[in-house]
């Protein structure tokens, strides 16, 4: 298993972006303030969620850390590489959601973590990533939100925007959960410096990628029924992390305190059997242009 030391670089990290982010969240909103709650397990392990709730303009934000030690990895984290079940473990990870009040303010999902497990042979890996769930998209925020993640990862863009449009995929459903972004796991590439580098570029990017389009669209006017249509998207953002989503799955299944595993899902989401959008109308727009994979950054122009 890799160093103590060396898990500990990644934690502090991950606070210390954690803080970053609840404060400017904080600043955005003007009224409402984080919790904070850390629970320390016996074995060395911290838990501490961070959860705002009906602010001004965020509706519910969670911003969880966790750093967990278990003999045995949990089964979603082994999906892909069952021959690392039965081992023990280190995890440290980041996992934030962001619900608006404004249905013209996207939701918003990043997570970064790192695995350390004892293996036959050392055995580590990096993953994360972030991604957009607009409601009534503008193609301008869809286009900064990419750039900046490009801008964060360079030549593996493309394929970092491939995976995102893969993972957050509402099968059932045949439709992207929103515009994507970016999405890595298994990550080891240059060793650890340079993965845990990259790991920061994407952490550090964030912010820059979504406080501009927060900031521009919390205060624009919005209709009863425009609401009711947020509502209803939330649904599908629910549906996928209760069915779909191993970060979910994982949090179940470690034994990690359900209400923080949960604290992801809406304050409020509504299903409306057999919902029809107007033809030609904004909420149409949005599944039949944007929830559809293409290159944001490689539009013709109009």
């Amino acid at each position: 298993m890799i160093a103590n030391s060396t898990v500990s670089q990644v934690k502090d990290y991950l606070l210390e972006l954690q803080s970053e982010i609840c404060l400017t969240l904080e600043e955005q909103d003007t009224s409402a303030k984080f919790s904070l709650e850390p629970t320390h397990s016996p074995n060395g392990g911290l838990a501490q969620p961070r959860v705002l709730a009906d602010g001004l303009h965020i509706e519910k934000a969670a911003v969880q850390f966790s750093h967990s030690l278990g003999e045995s990895l949990p089964p979603a984290a082994t999906e892909r590489n069952p021959h690392l079940a039965g081992c023990p473990f280190q995890a440290v990870a980041i996992s934030m959601i962001v619900h608006p009040r404004n249905p013209h303010v996207p939701t918003t999902h990043m997570n970064l973590r790192f695995f350390t497990v004892e293996a036959d042979k050392p055995t580590w890996y990096f993953g994360g990533g972030y991604d957009l769930t607009p409601f009534y998209p503008h193609k301008d925020d869809v286009v900064h939100w990419h750039q900046i993640a490009k801008n964060a990862t360079g030549e593996h863009y493309g394929t970092l925007k491939q995976a995102c449009d893969d993972y957050f995929y509402l099968a059932h459903r045949e439709e992207c959960r929103g515009v994507g972004g970016i999405f890595f796991d298994d990550w080891t590439e240059g060793g650890f410096e340079s993965s845990f580098n990259f790991s920061r570029h994407v952490g550090d990017s964030f912010l820059e990628a979504y406080i501009p389009i927060f900031a521009r669209r919390k205060k624009q006017a919005f209709s009863e029924e425009e609401r009711d249509f947020q509502l209803y998207r939330r649904g599908r953002y629910a549906e996928f992390n209760l069915a779909i989503d191993r970060g979910t799955k994982y949090g179940l299944q470690s034994g990690r305190r359900v209400e923080s595993v949960l604290a992801s899902l809406p304050p409020l989401a509504k299903w409306i059997y057999n919902y029809q959008a107007a033809p030609g109308s904004p909420e149409a727009e949005l599944t039949e242009y944007y929830l559809k994979p293409r290159d944001w950054l490689d539009l013709p122009e109009q």
